[in-house]
């Protein structure tokens, strides 16, 4: 880490701390005794086995792991709460490709083994509507298109970031991070695991009655990745991106059902030392509709290309996007258009379970520029079942390729429990 970026993390750290000192009073410590007197244990335990069988890869992939998030969250002293976590992925199971196990015969489960601090962070709320959180954290943006933890993973994503949310006026929430580390989800020991580099975020929203609008500006500058291989080293640099936009997200009764909306376009270019130039546009269109235990939905996401690079979105929580088989986490130079629909069924109460959720979801991808025979379909199945701290999942995905990437299927078992 650079001189510059240190001495900017020493900044918020102090800022933090002379923050939390302006509630202080003539009680001394009695404060931070009752800060300590209310801490939370985090205690979160996944166990997963993910198999994947892709046409090209000699081999299935079998990976059966368990992650353990353990830490506590104090209460708070001066306004101040403070928070620690550590997270640990084991893999019991590790005939796959982890991305820096070596296993390239297998397909890739981007799960490698990991014991790292999670999130370590401070949270202050002593400026009036305005809540400062410094360290390592959890930052989800909207539906996490752009940013997110990318919570389907092991080991999540997080920042080492500055961030301030003011709510001072009502309905109007302004969010802005300073970020010099993305900490992602292939673990410190890859080369790939850490960008750093001066980032921004900002996102305002205003929620009316018919639903949210939100508009954001997302600038990422990344250094080059530590690596003797130009094209590896290049990549941070190539997903350098300056990107503003607007969502709209709301809901409505419609009769006996609840009418769910959203819509989002967005622009982005090249930025800060990327060597290529490019310039493309996003669109995302979705309405839900909910009757009883019952929901459908149907959608598009266009996300452009022009042939050098693709619509990029390095931060977001990718699994949530165009299908669970994760066949596009990086958008084709020439752009992709996904057309999804999903139908759910969600009963509660059912035996001894508190919810049973059964979601079927089909995609239609093309190819946007120069490519019109090009494309593939999916279709994706999941059963999830909660018992009060437990919950289980069974799920499927199946990519079909039209002359773009591989056929792929892959299926998971999964248990989690939450304290």
């Amino acid at each position: 880490m650079s001189m510059a970026m240190q001495k900017k993390n020493r900044l918020a750290m102090t800022s933090a701390l002379l923050l939390a000192a302006q509630g202080a009073n003539a009680d001394g410590l009695s404060p931070l005794i009752g800060a300590l007197g209310e801490w939370k244990p985090i205690i979160e335990a996944r166990l997963r086995y993910e198999n994947v069988d892709q046409v090209g890869i000699s081999k299935d992939a079998d990976a059966g792991t368990l992650r353990a998030r353990l830490g506590v969250e104090t209460g708070k002293a001066w306004n101040t709460a403070f928070l620690a976590e550590g997270e640990f992925v084991e893999p019991f199971d590790s005939n796959y490709n982890s991305t820096v196990n070596g296993k390239t015969q297998y397909p890739t489960v981007a799960d490698p083994r990991t014991e790292e601090i999670n999130r370590l962070q401070l949270t202050n709320t002593s400026l009036p509507q305005t809540t400062v959180t410094v360290g390592r954290q959890r930052i989800n943006l909207d539906d996490q298109r752009f940013v997110g933890a990318a919570a389907w993973r092991q080991n999540e994503q997080t920042f080492d970031a500055v961030r301030v949310v003011n709510k001072g006026v009502t309905n109007l929430t302004f969010d802005v991070t300073y970020f010099n580390q993305v900490n992602r989800v292939f673990s410190k020991e890859s080369v790939q695991g850490r960008y750093r580099g001066d980032n921004y975020l900002g996102n305002v929203s205003y929620q009316t009655r018919f639903g949210k609008i939100s508009a954001f500006g997302y600038l990422l500058k990344f250094e080059p990745l530590h690596s003797a291989v130009v094209a590896t080293r290049n990549q941070s640099l190539n997903d350098s991106t300056a990107t503003y936009g607007a969502r709209f997200a709301g809901d409505r009764p419609v009769g006996p059902i609840k009418l769910s909306y959203a819509a989002s376009y967005a622009h982005q270019t090249d930025y800060g030392d990327n060597l290529l130039k490019f310039d493309n546009d996003y669109y995302f269109g979705e309405i839900t509709a909910t009757f009883r235990q019952f929901s459908g939905v149907v959608g598009v996401e266009l996300l452009d290309g022009d042939g050098v690079k693709g619509f990029t979105t390095p931060l977001a929580t990718l699994h949530k996007f165009q299908g669970w088989a994760d066949k596009f986490l990086t958008t084709p130079a020439n752009g992709i258009d996904d057309q999804y629909a999903t139908f759910a069924w969600t009963a509660k109460g059912l035996g001894p379970f508190d919810t049973l959720t059964a979601t079927a979801v089909y995609h239609d991808y093309q190819v946007k520029r120069l490519a019109a025979n090009q494309g593939g379909s999916e279709v994706g199945l999941q059963l999830a079942a909660k018992w009060q701290r437990v919950t289980s999942i069974l799920k499927y995905a199946e990519y079909n390729t039209n002359s773009l990437f591989t056929d792929t299927r892959k299926i998971w078992v999964e248990f989690n429990f939450v304290w």
